[in-house]
């Protein structure tokens, strides 16, 4: 199969392509470049590679495409919040731009990378369901990503299927780390410094997945049916995939032997806090999609990692780990314009 990978040189994406690769696919990569140089490591990027806006999608790029797995985008609230008319621009517009025009020129399934962002705070006790659980969307990046969702439903029919998958907050080892999410910022904090500290009370839930496994589901939307997946959503995590803030601090904790961990409280509870149900994922793709890792080995990966690299300080608190970081260097150095796109 020939698939159109968005956000090749991104975090997750410098993962699933060449995960695509082994698995017979022939991939294409469509990325602006932001974080190409953000590398920790080398690996083999092997295949075709267009670079280009997500805003400036052609036809002609999609010629000859199959599937598209759409990762690009403003990735984090942070980010969205930077200017909320481009979030909306790039996360949304530029979304629905690239499914119409692969709709148009033959791709048959469109897999879209939305998160979990849009539940929000929850003052549900139960775990939240991908279509009967209230969403809450707080910030402009989970405001895009559902509305994204929906509009993107409309567009599935038997020749051009739509599926949805919202990761949980993703950990793991990438060439293109980000640690500015939760347990990767705990274990590289415990790494470097030999100290974790938690300015909340540690009580808020988050569910957590690794990065080998959100790849397996996306790719879990290529093989599955048509009639299984098409205008579905997936909660993509782990059975017993949630976890206190707690509870991730102590896992990273034991990731790094002898590093210290200490709860201030000086925040108190932390608002933040909802719960997630995966069986749908866990039930309905069983067949295409068998997590594998946990915190616990998630997190040795992390430190062997870390040595293999020799993973400093500055490297965890820097501009090559950290995406927003990442980009007011660019701006610094005049490489982007107002409307957050590549200067020539």
């Amino acid at each position: 199969m020939k698939i159109f990978l968005t956000g090749n040189l991104g975090y997750v994406g410098s993962v699933l392509g060449p995960l695509l690769q082994t698995q017979g696919h022939l991939v294409v990569g469509y990325d602006i470049g932001y974080y190409k140089d953000c590398l920790l490591s080398s690996f083999d990027e092997n295949y075709r590679q267009i670079t280009k806006d997500v805003r400036d999608i052609e036809l002609v790029d999609l010629e000859g495409i199959d599937a598209v797995i759409h990762l690009a985008g403003l990735s984090n609230d942070p980010l969205g919040e930077l200017l909320p008319s481009l979030t909306e621009e790039i996360n949304l517009k530029a979304t629905l731009k690239i499914a119409k025009i692969a709709r148009e020129a033959g791709v048959s399934r469109f897999i879209y990378a939305s998160s979990q962002s849009m539940y929000g705070v929850s003052d549900s006790d139960s775990d939240l369901d991908e279509d009967l659980s209230n969403k809450n969307p707080l910030t402009t990046y989970a405001k895009t990503k559902w509305e994204a969702e929906l509009k993107l439903k409309e567009l599935n029919t038997k020749f051009f299927t739509v599926c949805s998958f919202r990761p949980s907050t993703v950990f793991g080892v990438s060439p293109r780390l980000r640690c500015d999410i939760v347990f990767n910022n705990l274990v590289a904090c415990a790494y470097t410094t030999n100290k974790i500290e938690i300015k909340s009370d540690g009580t808020p839930w988050r569910p957590v997945v690794h990065i080998q496994d959100v790849c397996a589901a996306f790719i879990a939307g290529i093989n599955a049916p048509r009639e299984l997946i098409g205008g579905r959503t997936y909660n993509v995590g782990i059975p017993d995939g949630n976890f206190t803030v707690r509870e991730l601090a102590e896992a990273a904790q034991r990731s790094v032997r002898g590093s210290e961990l200490i709860f201030t409280g000086e925040h108190g509870s932390d608002s933040r806090t909802y719960r997630v149900s995966f069986n749908r994922i866990l039930t309905e793709l069983k067949d295409y999609f068998t997590p594998t890792w946990n915190l616990e080995k998630g997190g040795i990966e992390l430190v062997n990692y870390f040595k293999e690299i020799n993973f400093s300080e500055q490297d965890f608190r820097g501009w090559k780990t950290i995406r927003l970081k990442q980009l007011n260097r660019l701006n610094e150095h005049n490489k982007l314009d107002e409307n957050l796109r590549i200067r020539n």
